[in-house]
């Protein structure tokens, strides 16, 4: 980095982050939702109401260039150790319910820094997909204190089960609660943030699995939706799956009569479920000091209702609409709302979550705080992001596929640039990147760990470390 742009950089990391050195350290509200896609927000011009999440982007600064993994395991991994996770074998696919893999316990993560900064509670609701093989890898044993959700992607949201076991869980044990699970992962956070440590900051990951199929929808959230129960209902986007695994009933309740509409339905529940967590931090008087980030896994996905549009394609690809997602930040006491196109990504959880609680990240991250960005319209031109085997991004241009896109002009990625406009040092950058991938990607951890005789076990207890 040229050293202007350094100290310029450096001048607005003091801005930004300037504190009283006996301050208690922000609280740390992320909120990570499922398969929500470009255009599945009010904000973005959707046909969906989302009045709390349009209102919580007023108040934010909305980080519009936002890069995720174009799945869901994926990205999870990378938020929570600020390194790309093909590193450690999780990539191209998700740790779905037949695989042995998961987040190596080697892996250092936000919630084991934050320990050692003072966070004493530490907590992870809901979805969790990054291994169910071995008790090695639970919430637990990565730096959580308190755990409850799901292992499992895509379980029923009415029955909360999988492969016909019920997958819904507090710390290690099985909960017997019931509900609709928008709402049990809402009740749980609100219940948290009222009932915290007084005075301590907290570290709190609300993972909502909405609206990731199965398409299933409260009546109350179908009916707003224009539900016409006279006329017939959706086709169950999850049939194949349900027959796979072998359980019928698997997605049937809770559907619209069209996809988009029971999705719809979805997401005017997450979003009223949003809102009951944001006032609860009001109530709690903790709004002003507690900085909140919400975004999606990764993009939209047409066949279960979700929408990118106008960006070019969805979930399981790296063209912008499976991995630029709605982003946002707010810290009220420190950042004024607007919106920033510097170019951010999952990657670069870790290190601002530990920046804003006065720690030091590990040195060999990939990722990089981004507060700095989000005050001025300052970019680093030099930064590179990853997306895939053969996809990497800059702050203007593109390369995906062996063809470069500037993003700049044709943000749908409409027509590939011709060669001799694209920088030489540019097109270097690029190319390096993606030559790094094959250079960086490693194994995946413990795969060898056997299936037990019974699978999925019951209540989908997880086997322990006897097992093993």
């Amino acid at each position: 980095m040229h050293g202007t742009r350094y100290i310029l950089l450096m001048l607005t990391v003091l801005t930004v982050l300037h504190r009283d050195a006996n301050a208690v350290p922000p609280g740390i509200l992320h909120i990570v939702v499922d398969d929500l896609g470009w255009n599945d927000v009010g904000f973005h011009g959707s046909e969906i109401p989302t009045p709390v999440i349009d209102e919580l982007a007023a108040e934010s600064v909305v980080l519009n260039r936002f890069y995720v993994s174009p799945i869901c395991s994926p990205t999870r991994a990378g938020l929570l150790t600020g390194r790309y996770p093909f590193r450690y074998g999780i990539w191209n696919s998700v740790v779905s319910p037949s695989r042995r893999h998961g987040l190596p316990p080697e892996e250092t993560t936000t919630p084991e820094l934050l320990a050692d900064l003072g966070y004493q509670d530490r907590v992870l609701l809901g979805k969790w997909h990054l291994g169910l093989a071995s008790t090695r890898f639970h919430p637990l044993r990565h730096g959580f204190t308190q755990f409850y959700g799901h292992y499992n992607g895509a379980l029923d949201y009415f029955t909360q089960q999988r492969m016909g076991q019920r997958d819904w869980h507090r710390d290690y044990e099985a909960s017997s609660d019931t509900g609709y699970t928008t709402d049990l992962i809402a009740d749980e956070a609100v219940r948290f943030i009222q009932q915290r440590s007084s005075g301590q900051p907290f570290y709190l990951v609300v993972c909502f699995n909405a609206p990731h199929s199965p398409l299933q929808a409260t009546d109350d959230a179908l009916a707003s939706a224009g539900f016409n129960p006279q006329r017939p209902l959706a086709a169950n986007t999850d049939q194949r799956l349900a027959d796979r695994e072998g359980t019928p009933t698997y997605g049937l309740r809770g559907r619209g009569n069209t996809t988009r509409q029971t999705f719809s339905a979805m997401v005017r529940s997450l979003d009223q479920a949003i809102g009951r967590i944001l006032t609860a931090l009001q109530q709690q008087h903790l709004a002003e000091d507690t900085l909140l980030v919400f975004h999606s896994d990764n993009g939209g996905v047409p066949e279960h209702g979700g929408s990118n549009q106008p960006l070019r394609g969805n979930k399981f690809t790296c063209w912008e609409g499976g991995v630029r997602v709605v982003a946002m930040v707010r810290w009220p006491r420190q950042l004024r709302p607007g919106t920033s196109e510097a170019l951010t990504g999952y990657v670069d959880l870790l290190p601002t979550f530990i920046s804003v609680a006065g720690g030091d990240a590990p040195a060999e991250l990939d990722g990089r705080s981004f507060l700095p960005f989000t005050q001025r319209e300052q970019h680093d031109p030099d930064r590179v992001f990853i997306l895939g085997q053969d996809t990497a991004v800059g702050q203007r241009w593109k390369l995906h596929e062996g063809e470069y896109y500037d993003l700049q002009t044709d943000p749908t990625e409409t027509h590939p640039a011709k060669r001799e406009e694209i920088p030489e040092d540019v097109a270097a950058a690029l190319q390096e990147a993606v030559r790094n991938y094959a250079l960086f990607a490693g194994p995946a951890s413990n795969t060898a760990l056997p299936m037990p005789p019974i699978w999925p076990p019951p209540a989908w207890k997880l086997p322990t470390e006897d097992h093993e």
